[in-house]
């Protein structure tokens, strides 16, 4: 017995669920065509209702732009303490940690 989408209310939270990661302007044609598809297929419940408005549902989703590619991975772009000089003997952290090392036994 095929379950009317209109009267469901597993149904109607399923293609709100689906609905929800859309753009606004897919969204309300998304769920237009899943009504439609629904009603098609007559489904059963909401698993079966799940495995026809998956891939409908990837249909409509259109991908964010990838600004990590634009700009680069976070990890390669440059900062102050990157770019800076090593700290090393030459500052008193470096000549403190280097006595501390030292004072460990740590050569």
């Amino acid at each position: 017995m095929a379950i009317s989408s209109a009267c469901d209310p597993d149904l109607d939270a399923l293609i709100a669920e689906l609905g929800a990661a859309l753009a606004p302007s897919a969204r309300v044609a998304f769920e237009l065509a899943a009504r439609d598809a629904l009603q098609a297929a007559g489904c059963s419940g909401a698993g079966a209702a799940y495995r026809v408005l998956a891939p409908l549902q990837r249909g409509f989703w259109d991908p964010p732009a990838d600004d990590a590619r634009a700009y680069g991975a976070r990890h390669q772009r440059s900062s102050k303490l990157a770019d800076g000089p090593p700290l090393g003997d030459d500052s008193a952290r470096g000549r403190g940690s280097a006595r501390g090392r030292w004072l460990r036994g740590w050569r």
